[in-house]
């Protein structure tokens, strides 16, 4: 694109992790959201994800083989809402949110899933060719960036984008190969998922692709100051493009009747059990609470690799029968949470973001969350403490759970203020930000 080209749709080759409905957390929501919008924007976008998405369940997508000139094109329902969008799925095991250690399992299985894959003419999948590899998260990382790079090959576009870091060596492998300029957008650094405790390769990986992108796109300015200091990102490379949350529906109010009426108050925690997003504070804090308040329930909704230690904790707090494990939520089931909620608690140690605060909002439930998380920057009608402060967190839990006005005050100004949070805005921000990376090449 040229200077004379601001009519033109920017077309971009864009590298994901997952994508609904196969989701684990906030990354594919913020995909699905930022993709949808960048769409109706006219922006031209080839997805490419590492996932075995199955066409009975990519209800809004076209799925294209990587030799999409030779073989049927697959349209599947509802395509015709998607008009710029095509996804490029890629076999592979890569997951969004779990550690190195656990990808052991899940390479092996993979592998034996592939060989039987490979035995039969199923189109619409990209598989990817060479040598076998053994189960080896790093290897498959390169893999992927590899298969990415050779699907490039079919397609045209002007920019690359790649979200979080095992895509970034694809995005550096197809910028390699395409000349085109590549930009970053980091919605969890290594700091925020480990602590101080990081794992050098994904560091490394990180570090790589945020330097050799023309641009770094950070979903917050909690996340911004990390890149520039932890990873030494140049501060006007780093622009900010807060998330935004789908507002379909949200004009329906949750009454706040229905709650009132239930004996036992509800506290919910929903997000993944992980160091990161705080369970242990949330039960110490619920310790207190039901110290003074005896008719409380806490339902803590999510998987993790915490989540065995976190119901054994619990147990040692002797608040095991208060506190309600769900596993992992989604669809109905998750509006089903937050109608039970009175209260909704994101305790995060370390958190970009944030994206369920948002969605408790919409249903009418108030926020209790963290001062160390990117939402808290720009909500104002929630909540905020520091995730160590666990007295301060159970004092806030009880002040709302005892005090209907400041209940219902933070549940109608919040469920308003969720409005400004648009994915039209965020999609024109980040296209701004192509045009101008472009204008720049």
């Amino acid at each position: 694109m040229g200077p004379g080209d601001e009519g033109m749709h920017v077309r971009v080759f864009m590298l994901g992790w997952e994508f609904p409905p196969f989701i684990s957390g906030g990354l594919g929501t913020a995909c699905y959201g930022l993709t949808k919008a960048m769409d109706q924007l006219g922006v031209k976008v080839t997805f490419v994800l590492p996932k075995m998405v199955q066409s009975e369940y990519a209800t809004h997508v076209r799925l294209l083989s990587p030799a999409s000139r030779r073989r049927q094109v697959h349209r599947v329902k509802k395509a015709a809402s998607w008009r710029n969008v095509r996804f490029r799925p890629i076999r592979s095991p890569l997951q969004a949110y779990v550690t190195a250690d656990a990808y052991v399992d899940k390479i092996e299985q993979f592998l034996g899933l592939r060989r039987q894959a490979e035995q039969r003419a199923d189109g619409g999948m990209a598989t990817g060719g060479g040598p076998d590899y053994s189960g080896d998260l790093y290897q498959e990382v390169h893999r992927y960036a590899s298969i990415a790079a050779e699907l490039a090959t079919e397609e045209d576009f002007d920019i690359i984008h790649a979200h979080d870091w095992m895509t970034f060596p694809a995005g550096i492998a197809v910028a390699a190969y395409s000349g085109k300029p590549l930009v970053v957008q980091v919605h969890s650094t290594e700091f925020d998922r480990s602590g101080e405790y990081v794992n050098q390769y994904v560091y490394d990986i990180e570090r790589r692709g945020m330097h050799a992108a023309a641009k770094v796109i950070a979903v917050s300015n909690y996340t911004r100051n990390t890149v520039v200091s932890r990873y030494a990102v140049p501060p006007e490379k780093v622009e900010v493009v807060y998330n935004g949350v789908d507002l379909s529906g949200s004009s329906e109010a949750v009454p706040s009747q229905g709650r009132s009426t239930r004996r036992d108050k509800v506290v919910l925690f929903l997000g993944r059990i992980t160091m990161q997003k705080g369970p242990e504070y949330f039960l110490y804090a619920a310790k207190r609470v039901l110290e003074k308040e005896k008719d409380v329930k806490f339902i803590m909704a999510g998987d993790g690799d915490r989540l065995f230690g976190t119901i054994e904790l619990a147990a040692a707090l002797d608040i095991g029968h208060r506190v309600f494990f769900t596993r992992f939520l989604r669809g109905t089931d998750v509006d089903k949470a937050y109608r039970m909620a009175d209260l909704y608690v994101m305790p995060s140690v370390s958190e970009p973001f944030g994206l369920a605060p948002l969605e408790a909002l919409q249903h009418n439930v108030p926020v209790l969350i963290s001062k160390q998380s990117g939402i808290a920057e720009i909500l104002r009608n929630a909540l905020k403490v520091d995730f160590w402060d666990i007295d301060e967190m159970a004092n806030k839990m009880i002040a709302v759970l005892r005090y209907p006005p400041l209940q219902e005050m933070l549940r109608m100004n919040g469920h308003q203020e969720v409005f400004k949070f648009r994915w039209e805005d965020s999609a024109a921000r980040v296209n701004d930000i192509y045009r101008r990376v472009l204008t720049a090449a």
